[in-house]
């Protein structure tokens, strides 16, 4: 029996039919190099490795589900990186896909690793607390729309795919879980650059409550902060509107 640690937040999924479902989803776009995230015990791995004609590379931080992939997987030997995911370098120099059960208690931070190689990343699917995945993929005007969803829709064409029962995992979580799939932009929206940008929608959301206009003062000129956007609250604004803004900040 593996232990389950909960510090690293692990709740291993056991369910044959989510997995395969996973399964299916992933193959529906090519790919030739794929990253698991977390794999835990190796319940996704059994499926991931029958993929023919695919370089698969592990990161897992629990030393002893490496030893337990390394007894039960020995084709994974060397394509494990026994490591945290946010502390490893991008794991391939070519594009690659990303996919994982991934631990809640860092799945935002992974998300956020996930945009630092969006220029690699051809897709990625992603087991998450239901709340982070509806955060993520919350359109303008949701209650739940903030900074991650639109740094991640600026970049990311995000599906909603399904929910995931409590009892799919052991040992069952105490929320409700859902897969999202994140897959580039055919045209990113333009934006004076994203350092301004990312700037701008932290500070809007910052002061949610706010109009606009208060929130985001700082950033640009009186004369600017005349406009009729800036009456609006930033969960109002897509991300196209924060994008175009972006032009307008001051230096």
């Amino acid at each position: 029996m593996l232990t389950v640690k909960k510090s690293l937040g692990q709740h291993f999924l056991k369910d044959e039919q989510v997995l395969e479902k996973i399964t299916a989803i992933l193959k529906e776009r090519p790919f030739e190099r794929l990253l698991e995230v977390g794999p835990g015990g190796g319940a996704l791995t059994r499926y991931l490795i029958q993929i023919p004609d695919i370089e698969l590379t592990c990161v897992e931080l629990d030393h002893e589900k490496v030893d337990h992939l390394l007894r039960n997987y020995p084709r994974l030997r060397g394509h494990i990186i026994e490591a945290d995911i946010l502390a490893i370098d991008k794991p391939f120099d070519k594009p690659f896909t990303l996919i994982g059960n991934f631990p809640y208690n860092i799945s935002t931070q992974i998300v956020f690793r996930v945009l630092e190689w969006k220029s690699s990343v051809e897709t990625m699917i992603g087991m998450f607390q239901k709340e982070v995945a509806q955060r993520i993929a919350a359109p303008s005007g949701s209650k739940v729309y903030g900074v991650t969803s639109v740094l991640v829709q600026a970049f990311f064409k995000v599906d909603f795919l399904f929910e995931v029962d409590q009892n799919a995992f052991t040992p069952p979580p105490k929320v409700k879980s859902a897969v999202i799939r994140l897959t580039p932009r055919e045209k990113i929206p333009l934006m004076k650059n994203e350092r301004f940008f990312i700037n701008l929608v932290k500070t809007a959301f910052n002061q949610r409550r706010k109009t606009l206009r208060n929130a985001v003062r700082s950033l640009f000129d009186e004369e600017t902060l005349e406009q009729d956007i800036f009456n609006k609250r930033a969960e109002q604004l897509t991300v196209e509107d924060f994008a175009a803004l972006s032009f307008e900040m001051k230096q």
